[in-house]
């Protein structure tokens, strides 16, 4: 199925389209982030709880950011849903 229209995409449809390269880039960060935060989080040393609570708020940060990166669509480039 083509779709060319990405308002008429569903979320499955967008989740496999191809991304435009800054979102590539801001999901890449954001996995990342997500992963120092989770580090942090999880980590078996006692931490002041300053920098526990940044880690968390990184944490959903980084996560939003990668969701909503991984959503967009490139409207220009040509792409074949299946």
């Amino acid at each position: 199925m083509q779709t060319s229209n990405p308002n008429d995409m569903n979320i499955v449809e967008r989740v496999v389209a191809p991304c435009p390269p800054f979102f590539k880039k801001l999901r890449n960060i954001g996995l990342i982030l997500g992963g120092v935060a989770t580090t942090i989080l999880t980590g078996g040393v006692a931490l002041p709880a300053v920098v526990t609570t940044i880690a968390g708020y990184l944490a959903t940060a980084s996560a939003v950011a990668v969701v909503v990166s991984q959503c967009t669509v490139d409207s220009n480039a040509s792409f074949d849903v299946k």
